[in-house]
């Protein structure tokens, strides 16, 4: 009977593994692993130009493209964070749970045109400066724009097209 609990004893404390390590790496194919997961051999081969996985980035864009395998840093990608001086303002950085919510409507192409040009418009009828086709006199700087130059103005960097 001892000899028996000894057995049980022995194969109960005996452990088996069914993955076999290759000299320290594992096949990490058919796990999904992000860049801050996985061992150091694997995180060596994720760097090389021929990656097994997808780079997860984290959210994080590039600031520029790759071109015949080089890298070319393009200025206007990267972000421009621009903060006020707040050193005068008496407003606190906290908004409570309790505020109302503001329900604002879809700013539209009418309103924008009433914004910006309906002022002008109205100002040059009142002083006669329209001719008879309903063209300013005397044109901004803006209106003298044609469309492909507005389009240029528009892509140009420090817009607010994007």
């Amino acid at each position: 009977m001892s000899r028996i609990s000894s057995l049980i004893n022995f194969a109960s404390k005996r452990n088996i593994s069914l993955t076999v390590p290759r000299e320290g790496k594992r096949n990490f194919r058919k796990f999904v692993l992000a860049n801050k997961r996985g061992s150091r051999i694997h995180k060596q081969q994720q760097m090389g130009p021929k990656a097994e996985l997808e780079v997860d980035k984290r959210g994080v864009r590039d600031v520029g493209y790759y071109l015949n395998g080089r890298f070319v840093k393009v200025p206007e990608m990267i972000p421009e964070l621009i903060v006020p001086d707040l050193k005068d303002c008496d407003l606190k950085p906290y908004v409570s749970y309790k505020a109302k919510d503001v329900v604002q409507s879809e700013f539209t192409a009418q309103q924008l045109f009433d914004a910006v040009y309906s002022k002008k418009i109205v100002t040059d009828f009142k002083q006669g400066k329209l001719d008879a086709d309903g063209q300013a006199l005397e044109p901004s700087e803006e209106e003298k724009l044609q469309a492909e130059e507005a389009i240029q103005r528009a892509k140009k960097t420090g817009s607010d097209i994007f």
